[in-house]
Formats: C-alpha cells, sequence, structure tokens
C-alpha cells in the first residue's frame, strides 16, 4: 500500500498542477482514426483502425502542457474490402505479423489561438520511429448528460509511407497517405 501511494504522489508531482486527465471514449465508438490514401490520382481509398486506445492531459488554462499517448492495434485495419485489408496487413504495408501495433506519443502542443493547435510527438510505426505534426481543432468541451466531463479534439496530418519503410509502388499519387483523427476524452 505503501509503495502505491508513492507511485501516485510521484505520478501527480510529474503531471501539470492543473491539468485533467482524460481516456479516450473507444467504449462509446466516440473516437476515430482514419486514414485516406490516393487510387492512381483518380479517387481515395477510405479505412480505418477498428481498435486503438489512449489517454491524454488538458487544460484549458495551460494548453501548452497539453499531453497524448495513443496505440494503435494495427491488424483492426479496415477499409471495406477484405482482400485489400489482407494486402495492407501483409509485409508490403503494415507487416501486422511483425508490428502489431502503432504508436503516438506527443512531446509539445503549440496553442495558436481560435482553439487551433499543433501536436507534435512521435510516431512509431512498423518499428521506425518519426516526429510528426499534427493540425489540432478543439471541437468542444462540457458536461456530458451524465453527469462526466469531456472535451473533443480533431487533427490532420499527412505521412510519407517511405518513411515507415513502405516502398510498395502505388505510383506518384500514392506516396502519401492523410490520416484524420476524431479523439474525445471522458475526464477521470
Amino acid at each position: 500500500m505503501k509503495f502505491k501511494s508513492l507511485a501516485l504522489a510521484a505520478a501527480l508531482a510529474s503531471s501539470p498542477l492543473y491539468a485533467a486527465n482524460y481516456v479516450i471514449d473507444t467504449a462509446g465508438a466516440h473516437a476515430s482514426v482514419n486514414f485516406k490514401i490516393s487510387h492512381l490520382g483518380y479517387s481515395y481509398v477510405l479505412g480505418r483502425f477498428n481498435t486503438f486506445a489512449g489517454e491524454f492531459s488538458y487544460d484549458a488554462e495551460a494548453p501548452q502542457d497539453s499531453s497524448i499517448s495513443l496505440t494503435i492495434d494495427t491488424t483492426s485495419l479496415d477499409s471495406n474490402h477484405a482482400e485489400r485489408d489482407k494486402h495492407l496487413r501483409s509485409d508490403d504495408f503494415l507487416s501486422v505479423e511483425n508490428y502489431p501495433e502503432a504508436s503516438f506519443v506527443s512531446t509539445s502542443f503549440e496553442d495558436l489561438g481560435d482553439n487551433k493547435a499543433k501536436l507534435v510527438g512521435d510516431l512509431t510505426l512498423r518499428g521506425v520511429t518519426k516526429s510528426i505534426e499534427i493540425d489540432v481543432t478543439k471541437v468542444g468541451e462540457g458536461t456530458d448528460p451524465w453527469g462526466g466531463y469531456r472535451v473533443g479534439f480533431e487533427g490532420t496530418t499527412a505521412l510519407a509511407l517511405k518513411d515507415y519503410g513502405i516502398d510498395y509502388n502505388l505510383g506518384p499519387a500514392a506516396e502519401m497517405v492523410y490520416m484524420d483523427l476524431h479523439i474525445e476524452g471522458v475526464r477521470q
């Protein structure tokens, strides 16, 4: 019991003083991690990851102290086409047998005003870790109908496939994958 109290005290001491901690609401399906990639320059293939989890810390009075960590089950990729999903999970793309998870851990959060921000962090995908930037918009926050408190954000970023060791030739129009993130957190 003493160890748990010391661990809790250490965790609280290392957290921003007024920031609230949130769990991403995946159970209620109020969050999503989506992607799109050009198909031959004529249209887009859309997809998502059905299974992910994470948490974040946020205080509207000190947004620069915000942080987030997210883990994505890459085997849960879903582009609404079974054969394509099998190929995207293969070694040509995500290599899910070798890398069943991707993760993102923030390193900074810059408030740009007007509910806009720049989130920077380390994305690990296929065993490669790169710093990425996510353009963030705060959607809203407040008390929910069940007496809880929620805050929601959306973000976008673009990833070069080659940066993560994906060199399958889909043509020049498909060298980038565009990610859309919708995160709603429940305050703990």
